[in-house]
């Protein structure tokens, strides 16, 4: 639908509104006039109700006319209390501009929040933080509310937009992450990374210098920006960035149906959030924009407790899955039971770890990926990740080297190693910084050898199979108890992705 073919008519009726996918309710809009003469700022308020029924998305339209400089939004929202099994109140926001907001409809995106911030401000100099700075059109805005818990009272709202008018500052002038951290280049080497973290610009707390030096303290060699449903950050790590950390761009998908990451798309490559998984077409669409644009696709923390975390998309679509998140827990060891499971019918998605981390109490590195890639770029650590020539890790400190050997020839891990039925397999793994734990080497069948670690923290773990019984090897490394990592059993130390033996 054209942007003037009178959509104001259907807006000011409230009715529902498919914007070509992203469904949700219009609300009635506000329309500011020209200025006055001498008039430098109006607000306009709007207030209302969301009941426990209704839409995932709701647009509150804004008439803007010429001559604004900046667009202010501030919004506030009851929360009353609820009784035991019943969701409290929660509310996001965002923003989209004049050109629209149809799905995937990137040009007319200018930012979210989510329910971190209760305001904003857009300039064509500066923004918000998970806004992007740039022109103040005239036409009709959009801000996005987002009722993701309702409370069985109902949820009351009200919404401030102001408008300054005024010349324009000068525009904003983005300053991107450098392509290359030659400090860390090693050529081949494998490189240790973080590809799930938050900063400001999102939901987290940390800021980017601090979120940097919280990375080179962990001995990362890379992290990926993966702000909540914006591209904002893509725009300012220049600003921070350092000659030995790579930092990648990137964004978290944070949908009703759980969270997907895009990793490794290019500077301020938006990726559009407003679907379910009952909408597989919709998801499939962004998965193949991601995939267009040289990005991988992340299923992240798939069973995260938290109201529409866990990822309920198709596997199938997926690049990485990420089933190591943040300090070991059952909800971890859910996720590797499920990746083994699907590992076991034949579908290997290659495992990745991430600490996710948010604020300063999280540990950025824990866990983390190690890669190995031809070189510290983006594209080829990407490369590394999608062959799934990684291993996962708690710490710098950890360090785990797996082979498998028959023939004279040699795989390693992500690796296929062809080899007929009737030939014995050497599988041998290694791993340093890690006592007081337990190294086990699993294939199709489960658990099949196990070594304990001695207090020097290194130990190496032979065994001898053929493909004719192991279609894949693979290793873990788990402490009983104790440990940085978690309180809770049996945590996850390292593990690898498998090694697969026999002829295709």
């Amino acid at each position: 639908m054209p942007e003037n073919l009178n959509r104001r008519s259907l807006l000011r009726a409230g009715g529902l509104l498919a914007a070509a996918g992203a469904a949700g309710q219009m609300l009635p809009g506000v329309a500011f006039a020209a200025p006055e003469e001498g008039e430098t700022q109006t607000t306009r308020t709007v207030t209302g109700t969301f009941t426990p029924s209704i839409p995932d998305w709701y647009y509150l339209p804004v008439e803007v006319p010429r001559g604004v400089k900046q667009i202010d939004v501030v919004y506030s929202y009851d929360r009353p209390s609820v009784p035991d099994g019943y969701r409290g109140n929660a509310l996001d926001i965002g923003m989209f501009g004049p050109e629209g907001f149809d799905l995937g409809n990137a040009r007319g995106f200018r930012g979210w929040s989510g329910g971190f911030r209760d305001r904003f401000s857009i300039s064509a100099s500066a923004a918000t933080p998970g806004y992007l700075p740039g022109p103040i059109k005239a036409g009709t805005w959009n801000v996005i509310l987002g009722p993701y818990t309702v409370a069985p009272q109902g949820m009351n709202y009200r919404v401030d937009i102001t408008l300054t008018f005024g010349r324009a500052d000068a525009p904003f002038r983005p300053n991107p992450a450098p392509a290359s951290a030659p400090a860390k280049e090693r050529g081949r080497a494998w490189y240790r990374g973080d590809s799930h973290l938050h900063t400001v610009y999102s939901d987290g707390r940390r800021t980017p210098d601090q979120l940097v030096a919280d990375a080179r303290a962990a001995g990362l060699d890379f992290i990926v920006s993966t702000e909540h449903n914006t591209t904002s950050a893509h725009l300012m790590w220049g600003d921070h960035a350092t000659d030995d950390l790579l930092i990648v761009n990137g964004e978290e998908i944070t949908t009703r149906s759980g969270h997907w990451a895009a990793i490794g798309l290019p500077v301020g490559k938006w990726i559009d959030w407003r679907y379910r998984a009952n909408d597989p077409q919709d998801f499939r669409r962004f998965v193949d924009e991601v995939h267009a644009n040289g990005g991988l696709v992340t299923a992240a923390h798939p069973f995260a407790s938290c109201f529409a975390c866990s990822f309920e998309f198709s596997y199938e679509l997926a690049d990485l899955a990420e089933i190591w998140n943040g300090p070991w827990d059952l909800e971890d060891d859910r996720s590797v039971a499920t990746w083994d499971g699907l590992l076991r019918t034949g579908r290997w998605i290659p495992a990745i770890g991430d600490s996710d981390a948010h604020s300063p109490g999280n540990i950025v590195g824990l866990p983390h990926t190690v890669v190995l890639a031809d070189s510290l770029s983006a594209r080829d650590l990407l490369t590394g990740l999608k062959a799934g020539r990684s291993y996962l890790v708690e710490s710098k400190d950890v360090e785990v080297t797996f082979t498998a050997k028959a023939g004279g020839r040699t795989a390693d891990i992500g690796g296929r190693l062809p080899v007929d039925t009737g030939t014995p397999v050497t599988v041998q793994a290694v791993v340093s910084g890690a006592p007081g734990t337990t190294l086990t080497l699993h294939d199709q069948n489960g658990p099949k050898r196990n070594l304990a670690v001695p207090d020097s923290g290194t130990a190496t773990l032979t065994w001898t199979t053929y493909s004719r019984y192991s279609q894949w090897v693979r290793v873990e490394v788990r402490r009983a108890s104790g440990g940085v990592n978690t309180t809770v059993p049996n945590a996850m130390v390292a593990m690898t992705n498998p090694i697969f033996l026999g002829r295709d």
